[in-house]
């Protein structure tokens, strides 16, 4: 695949970032592409490694057939590429912009510390393919008259409403919030991806057949039993949106929020959506603590700075992890190396091997974060304490499963050992009938391309229990 000795005439180039000081000013990407030409010789640097892992089920969850469209890039086959690429994601604009990219650490070249470029090959087919004009509306040949309801617009709704329409189902997608992505849209801010990505994703879908109906809220102003009876399946991918709650003293002060709002209320305001209503959670001119050490955290450090905070401090448990990574692991053991986010790059002062004991305060108001040194099961040292200070304090600590008020509490469908929908990964049917699950709400906090393989693989099993056999892809 790609070019013979390509890697080993070509070093491995990936996107570039505009400064950090003029990214920090505004809320749109910032990322600089590679011209085609250059992305051609980065797809060039594929090898015939016989056995690709990067499209295994370890390196890519959607299993994208990478060495193919890196092959038809290299070949300068571009619309070939598309279709290549689309034939196995639904939406690689997305992926190409905010997946972690395991398939990079899957890598044959990864050996050397320098994988192919795939992320940035995979955005730059699906851009293209945009600007030329190759996505277009699937709308299926034959109308199924079967009726199916899809709860959540995130990317697993998103990825199975399609899915479905394109078999000839007639999709319902219902919405609580007033526009559709779930996190895609109102949890990563745009400085990583921009939400038009999503508004034409939907023009699409909606041109396929599926209808979104918005300010939806199941289980709240809509009841479970009514989309139950109403339609002929129930696909549920609402997320998995409580979040963990570490028990932390101080906790109730002014200034300590959970990291969604802060990220979800932000959005809102850049998308031109009424806050007017919410107490602004804001940082400028405040210093900072984010407590968490993941990608939510990140995305708070590089919203804080965009707002003006004063100072950003990221507070992470964990050791610090090697420069290198185990060659011989892949994800789930993705993180085990060393990164520094594009966000971190902006300004953060990083903490690891840091437990938060509590937040202090003064007045009812945050005024900093006790810390302590960690051992290595994680036990804070004795005599290591020590404060930051802080007026704004964020907990970025994951989510601890879905929602159970309303719409699950009605459902009563049972929930696996974590709290999830339990559900397996065939059927992806929960324990009342004609009702699914798939995403986070059934395998709990994960990737955007995981919700997307979800999505996919729900679709799949959903037409063929309405139908008998399917044509959709696995």
């Amino acid at each position: 695949m790609g070019k013979v000795t390509g890697f080993l005439e070509i070093d491995r180039q990936d996107q570039k970032y505009q400064p950090a000081s003029d990214r920090i000013r505004h809320f749109r990407e910032f990322t600089l592409r590679l011209s085609d030409d250059e992305v051609g010789k980065q797809a060039a640097r594929c090898m015939d490694c016989g056995i690709p892992y990067c499209h295994g089920g370890t390196g890519c969850p959607v299993h994208n057939q990478i060495p193919d469209w890196n092959d038809l890039v290299y070949s300068g086959d571009w619309q070939e590429a598309s279709r290549n690429l689309h034939s196995t994601n639904n939406f690689p604009e997305f992926t190409g912009r905010v997946c972690p990219a395991p398939c990079e650490e899957a890598c044959t070249l990864n050996l050397e510390n320098v994988p192919v470029a795939i992320k940035s090959i995979e955005q730059t087919i699906a851009d293209k393919s945009w600007e030329n004009g190759w996505i277009k509306p699937e709308i299926a040949a034959v109308k199924t008259g079967r009726k199916v309801a899809v709860v959540g617009a995130g990317p697993a709704g998103l990825a199975a409403a399609q899915q479905l329409a394109r078999a000839g189902h007639d999709v319902h997608v219902y919405e609580r919030e007033p526009k559709a992505g779930g996190l895609l849209r109102y949890g990563i801010p745009d400085f990583k991806m921009e939400k038009h990505f999503i508004d034409r994703r939907v023009a699409q879908i909606e041109a396929e057949g599926a209808t979104f109906h918005y300010g939806v809220h199941v289980g709240v102003n809509k009841p479970m039993a009514e989309l139950i009876d109403g339609h002929e399946a129930v696909l549920l991918t609402g997320g998995a949106e409580d979040p963990r709650d570490p028990k932390l003293p101080g906790s109730e002060l002014d200034g300590v929020h959970y990291a969604m709002p802060f990220l979800v209320q932000q959005n809102r305001r850049v998308g031109r959506e009424d806050v007017s209503h919410e107490e602004p959670i804001i940082a400028t001119g405040r210093r900072v603590v984010v407590i968490g050490g993941g990608d939510t955290a990140s995305d708070c450090v590089g919203t804080a700075f965009r707002q003006g905070a004063l100072a950003v401090t990221q507070l992470d448990i964990r050791p610090m992890p090697p420069m290198r990574e185990d060659k011989l692991t892949v994800w789930p053991y993705w993180p085990t190396k060393f990164r520094t986010s594009s966000s971190q790059a902006e300004g953060a002062d990083r903490e690891f091997a840091c437990a938060t004991l509590r937040v202090v305060g003064k007045n009812g108001k945050a005024t900093g974060v006790e810390c302590a040194r960690v051992d290595e099961k994680r036990r804070p040292i004795e005599g290591t304490e020590f404060i930051i200070r802080a007026d704004l304090v964020f907990l970025a600590i994951g989510f601890a499963g879905p929602l159970k008020d309303g719409m699950l509490t009605e459902l009563g469908a049972e929930l696996d050992r974590r709290g999830n929908l339990k559900a397996d990964t065939e059927r992806y049917a929960t324990s009342v009938d004609k009702v699914f699950a798939a995403g986070d709400m059934r395998r709990g906090q994960s990737l955007v391309v995981w919700a997307i393989r979800e999505g996919r693989q729900a679709a799949h099993a959903i037409d063929k229990q309405l139908m008998g056999e399917t044509s959709l892809p696995w």
